[in-house]
């Protein structure tokens, strides 16, 4: 489970920081090939648990209108999905069926949902950017999901974006894009990118001031010393 301290902290971490204390960790396969911050997403940062929802390739005995209203449906996983949580749905890439379109979007703002992190794309785009939903995709398609894509269950693995992600897997999305942290390392990564984004800030500050990168960025020992004494004696 997500702590309050450890999502406002990485609520105040950049994807970009967090892809490099993952990589000094051993974890390179984070950052989501594809989705990108669709209007209701430019300049926020979400933070959630993953609520993973999964796609398969359409067949034409599954995928039709009347699907929709399955016991296993899109519209019954949002039915389920938490308040807080983020939506990651792997799509596969197709990018010429939406998976979702205005309504189901706002029937997740209205159920707390921090947003949606998908491969695939939306449907209804005017209506969908309308609702506020934050949404990290690669684009718009007119066609809905059955044109392309059958629905076949929730909260189970996934792939998305070449990443995979397990069902409660904290989910970190901004500007540059979206990336997965463990769940078992999310408070670890919180602690560490505080840490790193400080001293960076720091760095940002000398490299102001004229200094140069070498022995600067990364630190060394001297750097290091230096700007450990620095802290010390602000804090």
């Amino acid at each position: 489970m997500l702590s309050r301290e450890t999502r406002d902290r990485l609520l105040a971490i950049t994807t970009a920081t967090i892809t490099t204390v993952l990589l000094k960790k051993g974890i390179r396969r984070t950052f989501m090939r594809g989705p990108k911050p669709l209007a209701t997403a430019a300049g926020k940062r979400i933070v959630g648990e993953a609520f993973t929802l999964r796609f398969v390739p359409a067949r034409e005995d599954l995928a039709t209108p009347e699907s929709w209203s399955a016991p296993i449906s899109s519209r019954a996983a949002i039915e389920a999905m938490p308040e807080g949580s983020i939506a990651v749905v792997d799509a596969m890439g197709v990018t010429d069926a939406g998976i979702f379109g205005d309504i189901l979007s706002l029937r997740m703002v209205k159920r707390g949902v921090a947003g949606v992190v998908t491969d695939g794309v939306m449907r209804d785009l005017v209506g969908v950017i309308g609702t506020g939903l934050p949404i990290w995709c690669q684009g718009a398609a007119a066609p809905a999901s059955v044109n392309g894509l059958t629905f076949v269950n929730w909260q189970e693995p996934i792939g998305c974006g070449g990443v995979a992600v397990f069902p409660g897997d904290v989910i970190v999305a901004d500007d540059d894009g979206a990336v997965l942290i463990p769940a078992a390392l999310a408070a670890e990564v919180a602690t560490a990118g505080t840490e790193q984004e400080r001293m960076e800030a720091w760095i940002v500050g000398e490299v102001e001031k004229g200094a140069a990168l070498p022995g600067l960025y990364p630190m060394n020992a001297e750097t290091k010393a230096r700007y450990e004494a620095q802290s010390k004696s602000k804090g």
